[in-house]
């Protein structure tokens, strides 16, 4: 006879509201008005009509100065230049690559745009032309960097720092762009054993923290040893964590990420996506990110 789970309502605690509160975010709908001063400049996802400023998409107002924007809550990959993205090749073209960045088009990776494996800076050959789908192939995992905007807004990425390149173990996770934080670096070791690359495209990669860095490969050898038992339970918790932080709409970034997967550490891993369980997890972590503001 199979097992039957069931959860009881359970009194949560309330979250502490002595933390500063003057960081809220502004939340409109499409028709909002956000405000009727004349003296502001519309941008993205707003547009004027009887001298109000109105809100075109769902999303938080953003302001700059004068400039005032709304940042969809849910919407494509826009890139801008100096993004750390996490990429899947999806064809072999003359003298680049198309990249899948969860963008509106494929990004474009090319040919010139890469260093050669070994690290070498050398005028690319037609030798190098013929042997693109031997350092990239349909299918594979790449982690770039936003060079350019097309006029279009397709974005073409490089890879020309050994940080870059390949990506060879590990677990992708997809979420919005939205809930990835801005910061000056989006490549984490965590103090658990595992490493993350926050794409600014939603894409997360999470694999083991190697032993050493191996700058001569140029990022093109992928590493196919066998992953531990224990890293790859590190990564299976990292990733649900990752998934509840999602689910609460808390935003992606090393310590939140870090606090939550410490507060999970009493249940185990295929429970942290049971709801009271993720509630209770995501509060915890969430508390600690006011105290630490605070």
């Amino acid at each position: 006879m199979a097992a039957v789970t069931m959860r009881l309502p359970a009194v949560r605690a309330p979250l502490d509201s002595s933390a500063p509160r003057g960081g809220e975010k502004h939340l409109v709908a499409p028709g909002d008005t956000i405000t009727t001063d004349t003296g502001y400049m519309r941008g993205h996802g707003t547009y004027v009509e009887d001298d109000k400023l109105i809100a075109s998409v769902a999303g938080v107002v953003e302001r700059v100065n004068k400039l005032v924007c709304v940042r969809a809550l849910k919407a494509r990959y826009n890139g801008e230049i100096g993004d750390i993205v996490v990429g899947r090749i999806t064809e072999v073209q003359q003298k680049r690559w198309k990249v899948e960045t969860n963008s509106r088009l494929d990004s474009v990776l090319l040919l010139s745009s890469i260093n050669l494996p070994g690290g070498e800076l050398r005028r690319k050959s037609a030798e190098d032309e013929l042997a693109m789908r031997d350092y990239l192939q349909e299918g594979d995992l790449i982690s770039a960097e936003v060079q350019s905007i097309f006029s279009d807004g397709a974005v073409s990425l490089h890879t020309r720092s050994l940080k870059y390149g390949k990506l060879a173990q590990g677990v992708l996770v997809q979420v919005s762009p939205s809930l990835v934080k801005r910061q000056k670096t989006h490549f984490h070791d965590l103090p658990c054993g595992a490493s993350l690359i926050l794409g600014n495209n939603g894409f997360i990669w999470i694999y083991p923290t190697p032993e050493q860095k191996d700058d001569e490969a140029g990022g093109y050898t992928a590493n196919l040893e066998p992953v531990p038992l224990s890293d790859r339970e590190v990564i299976s918790r990292l990733r649900n964590c990752i998934v509840a932080l999602v689910t609460h709409k808390m935003m992606l970034f090393d310590t939140s990420i870090l606090y939550c997967y410490e507060a999970s550490l009493p249940h185990q891993i295929k429970d942290i996506l049971k709801p009271e369980v993720t509630e209770e997890i995501v509060l915890e972590a969430r508390q600690r990110l006011l105290d630490l503001e605070g």
